[in-house]
């Protein structure tokens, strides 16, 4: 009894500490690598070797969770539904695919080599201060896509129930219509959401087997549905025989216009990815990926064509949301697989929420406001954001340009990317000084924090594009044939922006950063005694055996 009173007690006295701006201040962390004066977390600092524990099959596992989704099996609709082929969607999915693989591949290896997250790497080539728009846009963008993927998931979650108990579609609704959504809707997000928050506070090292679950069950449900509707309907339908409605000059911007909204879909990965490889056990699995995402996002892309063309003959039209097609099963044998498609997509819009939009917007808000957040004080203020503040309800319904102006934000990703890719690879060829990325006054200040090559790549990169991006928000503005660099508006600002870049940084070298083999920030450990950087030699001798470090093979001269 006296335990509970204690515990009672203790609890009351941190809900009052709460109640004042000092009583969110996080534990002051004593980071090996930045000044006194600056406030740190350790979520920030380089990766401990305890949590790199991703291997190749993990990273498989991740592209898998990241790339089954609703949307993804959604990913051809748009292009056959413009007036396209199924042939040009396959294509337009491979191709779009493959183009995202490069950011992620030159990104991801420097994740791996320097196990820093993206906030930290964006410091060497934007500057301390200027690397924070670089994080903003980044939040942004997730926090909109975190909104989204969690209402695409509760409306698996009403599959779900609806299968166990059907009378919950005629649930009566005491929501006011300007709300925008009805009592079993809100029923089915909160459900969803409440599932979904204690997974997303899982650290990232731990997700690995959370990652192969959802590829065994998701990949199951999809072939499976694809099998049944195919067998039902006797074959796969007839959207292979459907002809292009378009021809010419218009045809061609139109598939170069498609395969580039499959490319800018994937632009926040292409950005963040060292998020994730900063926990992997070596370089090879990040080239991987460069397989990866196109095999896996393309077949998913197939089966979502197949699964819809049989909707045609079943149901009498085209039905390209699996949840949708589900939604058609009433039979008590139809309810059950309903059950397991809702079960299967619930599972998928987490893991996608998980890896592509919480653990980066974390890693943002822990980058931004150090002092009073960490990881998982960024989860659940990403997850209260998204899933509430941001009604993703009427996100979903009522604001299809707001969606377009979402995967418009792929112009400001793109050159975020390719300045990131650029720096490492052209300009400093791997050599880069990793305690100094955490260091306000440190080699990578550049002038008050601001690195004006990355400014004018970026403006180089942006400006032709903003026209198109402001026509597609508003088809009624009138730009002209400008628009067409909108139609390539990933491929157009990665590749510019990282040309601009480097031709900058090599015209204009910025001496001060530069050096000629990498710093790593390992942090070695003697007995008793902590030595950054290895610099082994400026302690005693035999106090002890050196704590291994994966790094340690990295400092013979770079890449």
């Amino acid at each position: 009894m006296l335990s509970i009173r204690n515990r009672g007690s203790e609890l009351a006295t941190a809900l009052k500490k709460k109640t004042t701006k000092d009583g969110w201040v996080t534990e002051k962390h004593t980071s090996p690598y930045s000044e006194s004066d600056i406030w740190t977390n350790k979520d920030s600092d380089v990766t401990p070797l305890e949590q790199r524990t991703w291997t190749t099959w993990t990273m498989l596992g991740f592209w898998i969770s990241d790339s089954l989704s609703a949307q993804g099996w959604e990913g051809a609709a748009s292009i056959i539904a413009v007036g396209l082929t199924w042939r040009e969607a396959v294509y337009c999915l491979i191709l779009g695919y493959t183009i995202d693989t490069i950011p992620m591949i030159l990104n991801g290896v420097i994740g791996a080599e320097l196990h820093v997250s993206f906030p930290v790497v964006a410091r060497a080539s934007f500057g301390f201060n200027f690397s924070k728009f670089a994080v903003v846009i980044r939040m942004i963008t997730a926090l909109f896509w975190h909104a989204i993927q969690t209402y695409t998931g509760s409306t698996a979650m009403t599959q779900v129930i609806r299968a166990i108990w059907p009378s919950f579609l005629e649930l009566e609704n005491h929501i006011p219509e300007a709300v925008g959504i009805t009592t079993q809707q809100m029923i089915s997000h909160f459900l969803f959401w409440s599932l979904q928050f204690p997974l997303l506070l899982i650290p990232p090292y731990k997700l690995k087997w959370f990652f192969v679950f959802k590829s065994v069950v998701v990949i199951s449900c999809a072939l499976g549905m694809v099998i049944g509707l195919s067998v039902q309907a006797g074959g796969a339908g007839d959207i292979w025989e459907q002809k292009a409605t378009v021809t010419g000059t218009k045809k061609t911007w139109l598939i170069l216009s498609s395969m580039s909204s499959i490319t800018g879909g994937w632009a926040t990965m292409g950005t963040n990815i060292p998020d994730f490889t900063r926990y992997t056990t070596k370089t090879r699995p990040v080239y991987y990926q460069g397989l990866f995402l196109p095999l896996i996002g393309s077949v998913l892309g197939v089966l979502g064509i197949v699964g819809t063309s049989c909707a045609k003959v079943l149901y009498g039209s085209y039905i390209w949301d699996p949840l949708e097609i589900a939604a058609q099963w009433n039979s008590p044998g139809g309810r059950a697989a309903a059950f397991f498609v809702g079960f299967s997509w619930i599972v998928a819009q987490i893991g996608t929420n998980i890896s592509a939009n919480v653990i980066s917007c974390s890693n943002d808000m822990t980058n931004l406001w150090p002092k009073y957040i960490n990881i998982r004080r960024g989860t659940i203020i990403t997850t209260i954001i998204g899933g509430w503040v941001m009604v993703p309800w009427k996100i979903i319904h009522s604001a299809s340009n707001l969606l377009t102006f979402m995967s418009a934000l792929a112009i400001f990703l793109a050159p975020i990317a390719a300045i990131m890719a650029a720096d490492y690879w052209i300009v400093r060829r791997g050599a880069v000084d990793v305690p100094a990325l955490y260091q306000s006054h440190g080699r990578y200040r550049y002038d008050a924090g601001f690195n004006w090559r990355a400014a004018a790549a970026m403006l180089i990169s942006l400006a032709p594009n903003l026209p198109g991006m402001a026509h597609a928000v508003n088809p009624s503005l009138k730009i002209g044939n400008i628009t067409h660099i909108y139609d390539i508006n990933y491929l157009y600002g990665f590749f510019v922006a990282f040309i601009a870049y480097a031709t900058l940084s090599l015209l204009f070298p910025a001496t001060e950063t530069l050096i000629e083999k990498m710093v790593p920030g390992e942090v070695e450990y003697y007995t008793g005694e902590e030595v950054v950087n290895g610099d082994m030699e400026k302690n005693q001798t035999g106090v002890g055996e050196k704590r291994k470090s994966y790094t340690e093979s990295l400092t013979g001269g770079g890449m």
